[in-house]
């Protein structure tokens, strides 16, 4: 059987190269090739011996999902569809800033979730994405920029926030982030990766054991009557239990502080009153507030707070003593922003969640 070697962190290569009768050092070897490199041809290993190419050839392969288009914005954010079969793609965007380079990655074809104004929730769900499908976003993202064969690094923050609830699909996510951290392959900071989450709560509880990188939360209200229609898991994990799992995270993690992502929605969750309800809510949580102007999408109800409300909301919060920035909107012109990734997704929905994203309940 052929193997994809994208599908593997380091234990996993070590132990399927155990498999093969070879040393535990070969998996260092490969991942540096694959991963630091960018190379797919087994003949280009020059330091392999040519017995283990004629192996590697016969068993296995470096199969990143093909990119299918390749925009680039006004701005110079550049949004790569990925193509994951059975008429399924995803997207992942690179965005360029002064001082940093930062991918965002999908990690579902379409979500389960149904956000209430997010378009790729409104496209439904198909399937998790593999290690490889994962990976493979970071790894054609570096080709395409030029990161390879030692060039100098153009992406050096990457953020799980594209398609998908990366804790929905959870072993796959894990291992992508260990090649992410691995200082054979992509060599990332755990603080400039970042899982984004709409509130799995006993997953939390599990990456904060598992792989501790910064986490963002997909917060968007200040109650739960509100959180209930804008973020439907709410209903199963209400506010007072997400926030008590990030406190918990917060133990373990890299950063002392958790993101909460809050996208402005006119005349719905934008008033003054609701942002003085949100510092009541956070008090005891250490946080920062990145504020997000709705991206309108074709069928959405919702409209765009005004500037004017989104910085009268913040200052608000920065009264109140919580760090808060707006996010520049960025690449709105290739439907590349926050919220708009669509893709393409046949749609396999079973609305009932725990059939798709089974969770084993934390015992704190």
């Amino acid at each position: 059987m052929t193997v994809n070697l994208l599908d593997y962190d380091a234990a996993g290569l070590t132990a399927w190269f155990a498999e093969q009768g070879e040393k535990p050092f070969r998996a260092k070897q490969v991942l540096r090739w694959v991963h630091r490199s960018g190379v797919a041809d087994f003949n280009a290993m020059t330091d392999l011996a040519k017995s283990l190419r004629d192996k590697l050839l016969q068993r296995a392969v470096v199969a990143p999902p093909a990119v299918v288009s390749d925009k680039i914005s006004d701005d110079g954010t550049r949004k790569f569809l990925i193509d994951v079969g059975n008429g399924n793609a995803v997207e992942s965007v690179f965005i360029p800033e002064d001082e940093r380079g930062t991918l965002c990655i999908s990690t579902q074809a379409g979500c389960a979730l149904d956000c209430a104004f997010c378009s790729t929730g409104k496209q439904g769900f198909n399937r998790n994405l593999t290690v490889g499908e994962i990976i493979g976003q970071l790894w054609q993202a570096n080709k395409a920029l030029g990161a390879v064969h030692g060039n100098e690094r153009v992406i050096s923050n990457v953020v799980l926030m594209g398609m998908g609830e990366p804790l929905a699909n959870y072993e796959n996510t894990v291992t992508a982030l260990h090649l992410m951290l691995d200082d054979n392959a992509y060599g990332l900071s755990r603080r400039r990766v970042t899982v984004s989450t709409s509130g799995l709560v006993p997953v939390i509880d599990r990456l904060r054991e598992d792989c501790p990188v910064a986490l963002a939360v997909s917060l968007h209200a200040p109650n739960d009557a509100l959180r209930d229609q804008l973020v439907p898991i709410n209903q199963k994990y209400p506010l007072q239990q997400l926030l008590a799992a990030c406190q918990r995270y917060l133990t373990k993690a890299p950063r002392d502080f958790i993101t909460f992502e809050y996208t402005m929605l006119a005349g719905v969750n934008d008033s003054d009153a609701q942002a003085r309800e949100l510092l009541a809510l956070v008090r005891d949580v250490p946080c920062k507030f990145n504020l997000i102007p709705f991206n309108p999408f074709p069928g959405s109800p919702f409209r765009r707070s005004p500037a004017d409300r989104v910085r009268r909301f913040g200052e608000i919060l920065l009264q109140g003593g919580i760090v808060t920035t707006t996010r520049k909107t960025r690449g709105d012109d290739i439907d590349a922003a926050c919220g708009q990734l669509a893709g393409q997704v046949q749609d396999k929905t079973r609305r009932r969640l725990e059939r798709i994203i089974p969770v084993q309940e934390s015992s704190e």
